[in-house]
């Protein structure tokens, strides 16, 4: 008998419970996540375009969306006068409502507990030592927007430490990595991220490394070149990534790495090391030395210990891995936060936050509010 020839599909074909895809002259087989993806851009769906059932506006808290109206004023991407409306309003004026149904965009994005309809929706954050041995963790939860909002000021006030150094007498923080390339790199992950894995978004900080690792599919046909090179904007969540663009988080124009590498090199550390597998993209940032920690903990020493008796000075060394700086910060967040509290959140002992709360006070830029259980931290300046 003669060969039979097959028309060619611009689907993949079943031959026996596997699916096959003939582009060119090379045939591929798709399974798994490649599957569903290659299904979803064939149908022009996405991911978090789909409608979710059983979830109304009102159930939504509206933390998110003070987040989201608040940045999107600030960054210039909408107008006051036009974000005066409702919750729902707004959801559908992003485009975030189909059919009277509330897409898993939405939901992701404004949503206070997105992992009651998708796992892992969260960021996980680890301080190592080595790579087999990690000091503490923490794990940011609630919506896509209040992520993107905490996530930075944890990295940059508990995470990294920063080299201290004064211009004339003003005291200037030196970080091991740009805050804005940090912060565009964590947005991207956020924005791309293939949430049907149910794998948290994982940063790992070291001494003198920082890796951000997530889950997410390449749009077909690109590479590692690709995505280093000047490429169009194709986010894998095209209304997530609306949702970020409209609060200000980030821009539409495919410019995300770019930035990125700008701000390293301009701020004389390498430019990123970007790892790319079929299902999963990781980037690596480096410090521009590795004694960074060792100078500014000789720094903070020198300048608290100005500011206090020299009986504390013994201790000193043994438990201060952070700065005012850091507590205060954290004091603007978490107004209502414990001694006890603060000493957990950044590791350290409480008669370490006692004596820096004592330089802040004395500094006249905080006061106690109310009794130590039921008061608060007033910010002054």
């Amino acid at each position: 008998m003669g060969k039979n020839d097959t028309s060619p599909s611009s689907y993949p074909v079943n031959y026996r419970g596997e699916y096959h895809y003939r582009s060119g002259s090379t045939k591929q087989l798709l399974k798994g996540s490649a599957l569903t993806q290659f299904l979803f851009e064939k149908t022009g769906i996405t991911w978090d375009s789909i409608p979710l059932d059983n979830l109304s506006s009102g159930e939504f808290w509206r933390e998110s969306f003070d987040i989201f109206r608040k940045q999107a004023i600030l960054s210039k991407r909408m107008e006051e006068k036009d974000l005066q409306m409702t919750n729902r309003q707004l959801l559908d004026s992003l485009g975030l409502i189909k059919y009277g149904k509330i897409l898993r965009a939405g939901m992701m994005l404004f949503y206070q507990n997105p992992e009651k309809w998708v796992n892992g929706s969260y960021i996980k954050i680890g301080y190592f030592e080595s790579d087999s041995e990690i000091s503490y963790m923490d794990e940011i939860h609630g919506s896509l927007i209040s992520q993107a909002d905490k996530v930075i000021d944890l990295i940059f006030t508990k995470y990294l430490k920063a080299k201290i150094s004064y211009e004339g007498v003003t005291r200037v923080e030196t970080y091991p990595f740009p805050k804005a390339a940090i912060r565009e790199a964590v947005y991207n992950a956020i924005v791309h991220k293939n949430y049907a894995t149910q794998i948290p978004i994982q940063i790992s900080v070291y001494k003198d490394k920082l890796y951000i690792s997530n889950d997410c599919i390449l749009p077909s046909g690109w590479t590692k070149e690709t995505l280093m090179g000047k490429h169009r904007s194709k986010p894998f969540n095209p209304n997530i990534a609306n949702g970020f663009f409209r609060a200000g988080f980030i821009e539409t124009w495919g410019r995300r790495i770019e930035k990125i590498c700008e701000s390293c090199k301009n701020y004389g550390i390498k430019l990123p090391e970007y790892t790319v597998y079929p299902e999963d993209i990781m980037v690596k940032f480096e410090a521009s030395n590795t004694d960074m920690n060792t100078d500014m903990n000789t720094d903070m020493n020198t300048d608290m210990n100005t500011d206090m008796n020299t009986d504390m000075n013994t201790d000193m060394n043994a438990d201060i891995v952070f700065n005012e700086q850091h507590l205060l910060e954290c004091l603007k967040q978490k107004p209502n936060i414990t001694q006890k509290e603060l000493a957990e959140y950044f590791h350290v002992t409480k008669r370490t936050i006692e004596r820096n709360i004592t330089i802040l006070k004395k500094e006249k830029y905080i006061e106690r509010v109310g009794n130590n259980r039921s008061g608060h931290w007033k910010i002054i300046k």
